[in-house]
C-alpha cells in the first residue's frame, strides 16, 4: 500500500537534517536497499535507502530543505499499486484544507516555488495534525476583538493577555500556535488564512519580526524568507525591527519585572560596522558538545616537553623512500594508539552505568575542515602501518572538507589528537570530545638548547604536548603513565614503526 517515507533519525544528537539531494525522480522503480536520497546532519552526509521494493510517487521536499526528524519527505507506492493510492495519501497529508494542493504535482510545484523564494519546506509529524502540506502552517494574526485570552495563572493574580506567537517547527512537537487548526487562523479583519514556511517562521523569530503582520509573496500568498528579511530591513529608523504585539501592561507591583529584558534576548541593533552571521548547524553542534564537556567532565591537565629531533630525522628518511608522504602528526597518532594498547586503563570512556574499556586503539583526529571542526575516528590503529594510517587520515581530511564523512566515522574512539603546531602555536589545552576520556594537544616543534647526557649543551627540536583528561574514568597516575609511554615512543621513534 502507499506509504510515507519520513526523515530518519540519522544522528543521536540531531533533531533535523538537510535534504542534500534526491538520487531518483518521480516514477522511478526502486529495489529494497536502493538509495533514494542523501541527507546532511550537523556532522555528516548519510544515504537514505528504501527497505522494500517501491515506486516513487511524489517527492515532498526540495533539495536543500531543512527537515525535522520524522517528517514525511516522499510518497512511495508498492509495485503494481495504482497512482490513485498515492494521490489519496497526499490529500490526507494536506488535511484537505488547501484545495490548491490536491495532487502530488501541485505539491511538487509548491515545493519548488517556495524553495526559489527562500522557504525551506518540511513535512508533518503525523498526517492527522492540523498543519497543511509539508509543514506550512497557518499563522495566527492578532484579533481585533475580543482580546486574547489570558494565559493560565493563579486565580488571585490575573495574568496579562498573551500575544500571538509565530509557529515554530521542531522534530518532536509544536508550540501553541501550531496546535491551532488551519481553519482557525483568520487574517485580522479579512477572515483569510495565511501560511508561512518553516524557514520564514524561524527567521522571523530570530529577527524579532511579527510574522502575522506580513503579506506573503510565495505561492498562494505564503510568507517566505525574503518577506521576513524585507520586513526586518525596512524597520523604523529607530533601529527596532517589527516585534510581536506587546502584552498588556503588568500590574504596578510587577512593573520592574515586566520591564526587564528576556534572558538571552538579542540586541535590537548592532554597532556601526558590526555584522551578524547566523550560526550554522555544525557551529551549534560544536558549541553544544564543548559546553557539555566542560560542564560535565572534570578536566585535569598534564604537560610534557618532548624531544622530536630523532622523529624528524626518521620522518625525512621514510618520506625519501615511500610513495606516501607521512607527517609529524601521523607519527603522534600512531604513538598515541600504541600507548593506549600499552596502558589499557587509559583506553576507556565514562558512561552513567560503567567505565567501558576497549580492545582496539580507536583515535579521533581533529580536522579544521572548510565546514568547521570535525573529529573523524581512525579505528584499530594498532594494526595499521604508518603509511596506511597516513593514507586514512588524508582521506578523512579530504572527505571532511567535502562534507562526505559518514556518521559512523564521527563516532567512537577514546582519545582525540588536536595539532596546532602548523599554525605556530607553542602549546595549548584542548577540550575533551565527549564521551572520550582524553584529548592530546600538540604544539609546534621549536629548536632549543638542551643538556645532553654528558652535560654538554646541544640543539634539539622540542614539542610541548598537553593531555586533557576526564577525571571520572581516569586517575592522574594512569594518565601520567600513558603520557610517559607516549614520550618514550616519540623520543625513540623506531619503536613506532616496529
Amino acid at each position: 500500500m502507499a506509504r510515507l517515507l519520513r526523515m530518519p533519525g540519522v544522528s543521536a544528537d540531531s533533531d533535523e537534517a538537510a535534504l542534500e539531494g534526491w538520487t531518483v525522480q518521480v516514477g522511478a522503480t526502486l529495489a529494497s536497499g536502493d538509495t533514494i536520497a542523501s541527507v546532511e546532519t550537523e556532522k555528516a552526509v548519510v544515504d537514505i535507502d528504501v527497505d522494500e521494493d517501491s515506486i516513487v510517487h511524489a517527492l515532498l521536499v526540495d533539495s536543500g530543505a531543512m527537515v525535522p526528524v520524522g517528517d514525511p519527505i516522499a510518497v512511495l507506492l508498492a509495485p503494481g499499486e495504482p497512482a490513485s493510492a498515492g494521490e489519496e495519501l497526499v490529500r490526507e497529508l494536506s488535511g484537505g484544507t488547501d484545495p490548491t494542493l490536491s495532487s502530488s504535482a501541485d505539491v511538487a510545484a509548491a515545493v519548488a516555488a517556495d524553495a526559489e523564494a527562500g522557504g525551506a519546506v518540511t513535512g508533518l509529524p503525523e498526517a492527522e495534525e492540523a498543519e497543511t502540506v509539508q509543514g506550512i502552517v497557518p499563522v495566527e494574526a492578532p484579533a481585533q476583538t475580543p482580546a486574547a485570552e489570558p494565559v493560565a495563572a493563579p486565580a488571585a493574580t490575573p495574568a496579562p493577555a498573551e500575544p500571538a506567537r509565530p509557529a515554530t517547527a521542531s522534530g518532536g512537537g509544536q508550540d501553541a500556535a501550531d496546535d491551532a487548526p488551519a481553519t482557525s487562523a483568520p487574517d485580522a479583519g479579512s477572515g483569510e488564512r495565511r501560511f508561512a514556511s518553516p524557514l520564514a517562521r524561524r527567521l522571523a523569530k530570530e529577527l524579532g519580526v511579527d510574522i502575522a503582520s506580513l503579506t506573503g509573496s510565495g505561492p498562494g500568498g505564503r510568507i517566505v524568507r525574503d518577506d521576513v528579511k524585507a520586513a526586518a530591513e525596512s524597520a523604523p529608523a529607530s533601529g527596532q525591527a517589527a516585534a510581536p504585539a506587546a502584552p498588556a501592561p503588568a500590574p504596578a507591583s510587577d512593573a520592574s519585572t515586566a520591564a526587564a529584558p528576556a534572558p538571552g534576548a538579542k540586541p535590537a541593533t548592532l554597532p556601526d560596522g558590526a555584522t551578524s552571521e547566523p550560526h550554522s548547524r555544525l557551529r551549534k553542534l560544536i558549541a553544544s558538545r564543548l559546553q557539555e564537556s566542560k560542564r560535565t567532565a572534570p578536566h585535569f591537565y598534564l604537560t610534557k616537553h618532548l624531544d622530536v629531533t630523532a622523529l624528524l630525522e626518521l620522518r625525512a628518511q621514510v618520506n625519501a623512500q615511500s610513495t606516501v608522504r607521512v607527517s609529524v602528526n601521523d607519527f603522534f597518532v600512531k604513538a598515541a594508539a600504541r600507548a593506549l594498547i600499552d596502558v589499557p586503563e587509559m583506553n576507556v570512556i565514562w558512561t552513567d552505568e560503567a567505565v567501558v574499556s576497549f580492545p582496539t586503539a580507536d583515535v579521533s583526529v581533529a580536522v579544521a575542515s572548510e565546514r568547521g571542526l570535525v573529529t573523524p575516528t581512525i579505528r584499530s590503529i594498532e594494526s595499521l602501518s604508518l603509511s596506511s594510517l597516513s593514507a586514512k587520515i588524508k582521506d578523512a581530511v579530504s572527505r571532511a572538507n567535502a562534507g562526505k564523512l559518514q556518521q559512523s566515522e564521527l563516532e567512537g574512539g577514546t582519545l582525540s589528537i588536536s595539532n596546532l603546531g602548523m599554525f605556530g602555536v607553542d602549546e595549548f589545552a584542548a577540550i575533551i570530545n565527549p564521551p572520550q576520556a582524553a584529548i592530546l594537544a600538540i604544539g609546534a616543534a621549536r629548536r632549543q638548547p638542551v643538556f645532553a647526557e654528558d652535560g654538554s649543551v646541544v640543539p634539539a627540536d622540542i614539542v610541548t604536548v598537553t593531555l586533557s583528561v576526564d577525571h571520572r574514568p581516569v586517575d592522574g597516575a594512569i594518565a601520567a603513565r600513558w603520557l610517559a609511554r607516549l614520550a618514550e615512543l616519540v623520543e625513540n621513534p623506531m619503536q613506532i614503526l616496529l
